[in-house]
């Protein structure tokens, strides 16, 4: 049994599991990251506590998934955007110490890439990229069958990437991938392209309810995201050459609204080699991704993943 943590920003999910990536049982709580750390810490410990009271057999191992930046291996935290005051927290050997088990961390792009990799979309495969496509856009890339972290653990961060000269003010500058690909940079431009219909509290499903009442103001904004999201795409397939791009997030959720337009042109700006052995496919896991990321740092990193074929 493995003991899988999914920590955001808005909620933690505290899950059961089996090297094969089969959940449980699954307990959940809000993060409420504004209480700071300790607070967060002794809620987590506590319903940590409660999960292994009711599995079925020993836990041998906690596996955590969670946004960056951070020190994989170490298990430091060092300051994601989403949890607002946790500075270099070292939660790797506050687990350890707490609960006397391995702990193993990973970032939650790199997760939720191994997730596919090993249970959903990317069986198959030797060379996918993931995409959040959440609040915000992250990627974890599995490269020849193995995680790519790079040199300081924050390979895949390609939201940050500038894709157009203009667009919504996402991860610290306008016109990036986030700006086109997040949940939250798909409501704020729709805010600035109509900005009578949507205000700044507008939200994508407030967008993607009218694009499916067939609003012509929400289908401009979709082909938009879905546009520079193919160029996107098109950068991410000629760079790495991946046999598989998969969306999490919103690409589950809504991808129907901007995937034509981003598909189309992806075919058009990409390479053709690249294109042509490349497929966009929503995370076969849907909803459950989360939850089964939550198990892989451990399966990964503590090598149980060599049992599974």
């Amino acid at each position: 049994m493995i003991l899988g943590l999914d920590i955001g920003g808005t909620k933690t999910a505290v899950v059961v599991g089996t090297e094969r990536g089969e959940v449980l049982s699954r307990l959940q709580f809000a993060t409420d990251s504004k209480r700071g750390f300790e607070r967060v810490f002794a809620e987590l410990a506590a319903t940590v506590t409660q999960a292994m009271s009711t599995s079925p057999k020993p836990i041998s191992a906690i596996s955590v998934s969670i946004g960056g930046p951070l020190n994989i291996l170490k298990g430091i935290i060092q300051s994601p955007p989403n949890l607002p005051g946790w500075d270099n927290i070292p939660l790797k050997d506050l687990l350890v110490e707490r609960f006397s088990l391995p702990v193993f961390v990973e970032h939650d792009g790199n997760a939720g890439a191994l997730a596919e990799f090993y249970f959903g979309a990317g069986r198959g495969y030797r060379n996918i990229v993931f995409l959040t496509m959440g609040t915000g856009l992250g990627a974890g890339l599995i490269l020849d069958g193995k995680v790519y972290r790079g040199t300081t653990d924050t390979a895949g961060e390609l939201g940050h990437i500038r894709i157009a000269e203009d667009g919504p003010l996402c991860y610290g500058k306008s016109g990036s991938l986030e700006g086109y690909g997040s949940g939250t940079g798909m409501a704020r431009l729709a805010c600035m392209m109509f900005p009578s219909l949507w205000s700044d509290a507008a939200t994508v499903a407030d967008v993607y309810a009218a694009w499916k009442h067939g609003s012509p103001e929400a289908k401009q904004v979709f082909e938009k995201a879905g546009f520079n999201l193919g160029r996107g795409f098109a950068m991410i397939a000629d760079l790495i050459n991946p046999e598989c791009i998969i969306l999490g997030g919103i690409g589950i959720r809504i991808g129907e609204a901007f995937l034509p337009s981003a598909e189309k042109v992806f075919r058009q700006e990409a390479l053709p080699q690249p294109s042509a052995a490349c497929s966009i496919v929503p995370a076969q896991l849907g909803e459950a991704i989360g939850d089964v990321a939550s198990l892989c740092a451990a399966l990964d990193q503590g090598g149980l993943l060599e049992n599974i074929e």
